[in-house]
């Protein structure tokens, strides 16, 4: 799964949500808070992946210290990623947006 970060409305600050509007996504603000959770750890994996990709392209097998200083492309890198919203502020934002499929495999089982 890729993220589309360019279109994220996410917040980057810290604002007060209103839990109602989560407990209406599944009936269980509980629920919610779990789906929140995992999809928030996916999001995590995944930019984590995404950057680790990005900067092995600038590893060379010799680092000396001067170089780990002076590698710009690296530190911009970085700097995107640290200007992102946190992984919990997407999936909330993607949770409110009804874009979090949540399936339960409780009622699975009783169907099989």
């Amino acid at each position: 799964m890729n993220l589309n970060l360019k279109n994220n409305t996410s917040e980057r600050s810290t604002i007060t949500r209103d839990t109602i509007e989560f407990e209406e996504q599944t009936g269980n603000i509980y629920e919610s808070i779990v789906a929140m959770s995992r999809r928030s750890n996916q999001i995590s994996s995944e930019l984590k992946e995404e950057l680790t990709s990005k900067l092995q392209e600038f590893a060379s097998s010799t680092d000396n210290l001067e170089e780990v200083f002076e590698n710009r492309e690296q530190i911009e890198i970085s700097k995107y990623y640290e200007k992102l919203p946190k992984p919990v502020a997407i999936a909330m934002t993607e949770m409110l947006d009804d874009k979090i499929y949540i399936r339960k495999v409780e009622e699975e089982k009783d169907k099989a």
